[in-house]
């Protein structure tokens, strides 16, 4: 290979990565970092922490919740700090969840462990957002107009997938940022609404909270689910690298400064949407709590309705965060091993085709949110709680039963329990609730 041919390569290199919607704007600000980040997490999962809530009990519940709290806020610290290591791959920026696993793990295993987890859990969240917008879309419908003749589920869906094909669009992470603003005040809305209606009613007169079950081993069965419910509350880090991706970096100003700085308070607002709902929610309401704690709050109507309608604008800015990555990998694979030219043309075709596929899905699988127990579990769990963990071991090998190794460790162990765990209770919620499934509701 000549001196031209190489900077020919360099070139075409460069010019990609400037197509490519991770890596082609990297001017975004600290706080495009925290309002990406309040949006891919606090997913409308929130509003089903008090159920989870009243599965777990009072101890065990405010423990999963604080715990997990502080280890997804260790493990995204170490993915922010691994964006960028002087040290070990001087000048090289890993961008995408995935290089960093070729990083740590070697070229070919490093794909293999990352890409399949991390595309089991963009393509399911999106798929159970499809499902969230067009469910809320149609309560709110009923809400305002009670009198109305009955709108099917499907068409809800496909009003709601009819935004993506629109937005899908955008070319990168930066040109969803008002997207995604107004996502991550939404979220902060129709929880307060949540907690503060639930606090406005006050304790109900006939309120218990022992478990539900009928017998022991329905409580434990629902206490692994409720694990698993958890654990996906806190599901940002699959798009945490290439987030961290957009912000500039120059070797004096390292892009972990502004990043980190994002995520405190990104996850200062997590816990103010997490906590207060899970907690006055499961206070308020007990056992008798619904999955979805707007349900069991039928009144004020208005704002019930108004809070689902936040949902939905929310919901259509999770859905974008977590399409970037795939709508990189899809274009990737087609630009570089097919050889496709980048351009208008390709990005219209695959991106519709995507949204298209998570549309379908949804109205043929409108029961989604219960299979992503099962499947979640498998995928949510060690993206999130263990595998940048393994990663900072095997990248920056810290000294043997010291602070840094025993807490690491201790991290994969709870991670591994939660991932073998929280899929036995998922699968068993599939199996009493699989008599009521109905394909194309």
């Amino acid at each position: 290979m000549g001196l031209e041919d190489k900077e020919t390569q360099g070139q075409k290199v460069k010019a990609l990565d400037d197509w490519l919607p991770i890596t082609s704007s990297r001017n975004a600000k600290w706080w495009y970092s925290a309002f990406h980040n309040v949006t891919a997490m606090v997913g409308a999962g929130v509003l089903s922490l008090p159920f989870a809530m009243s599965h777990l009990g009072w101890g065990p519940g405010i423990t999963v919740m604080i715990l997990s709290w502080v280890i997804t806020l260790y493990t995204l610290w170490q993915m922010v700090e691994m964006h960028e290591m002087p040290e070990r791959a001087p000048g090289k920026r890993f961008d995408r969840y995935h290089e960093l696993g070729q990083h740590a793990f070697g070229d070919k295993l490093g794909l293999w462990i990352v890409v399949p987890q991390q595309l089991i859990v963009e393509v399911g969240v999106d798929i159970v957002y499809m499902v969230t917008g067009g469910k809320s879309l149609k309560k709110f419908h009923e809400l305002v107009c009670p009198d109305c003749s009955n709108i099917r589920l499907s068409y809800f869906i496909m009003i709601f997938a009819s935004v993506h094909f629109v937005l899908a669009q955008l070319p990168n992470f930066n040109s969803i940022s008002g997207v995604s603003l107004a996502a991550a005040v939404m979220s902060l809305s129709y929880s307060t609404i949540a907690w503060a209606a639930s606090g406005a009613k006050g304790k109900q007169p006939e309120v218990h909270y022992d478990l539900t079950g009928k017998n022991n081993a329905d409580n434990v069965f629902n206490f692994f689910n409720a694990l698993g419910d958890v654990a996906f509350a806190y599901a940002g880090h699959n798009v945490v690298l290439e987030i961290q991706a957009t912000i500039p970096s120059s070797p004096d100003k390292p892009s972990k400064k502004p990043m980190w700085k994002g995520v405190i308070v990104a996850y200062i607002i997590v816990a103010i949407c997490y906590l207060p709902v899970a907690f006055v929610g499961y206070y308020v309401f007990g056992n008798n709590v619904d999955d979805n704690i707007l349900i069991t709050l039928e009144k004020p109507r208005w704002l019930i309705a108004a809070a689902n309608m936040f949902v939905v604008i929310h919901v259509i800015g999770s859905y974008q965060i977590y399409a970037m990555p795939v709508f990189d990998m899809i274009e990737t694979v087609l630009v570089k091993k097919l050889e496709l030219p980048p351009g208008l043309a390709l990005r219209l075709i695959a991106r519709s085709l995507y949204v298209a596929f998570t549309m379908i899905v949804a109205i043929c699988i409108p029961f989604f949110g219960g299979l992503l127990g099962f499947f979640g579990g498998f995928a949510f769990a060690p993206t999130t709680y263990f595998l940048p963990c393994i990663m900072w071991l095997a990248i920056k090998k810290p000294k043997r039963f010291g602070l840094s190794w025993s807490i690491n460790w201790i991290c994969i162990i709870l991670g591994t329990m939660l991932m073998i765990l929280s899929p036995i209770g998922g699968l068993r919620s599939i199996i009493l609730s699989a008599k009521s499934y109905k394909f194309f509701s």
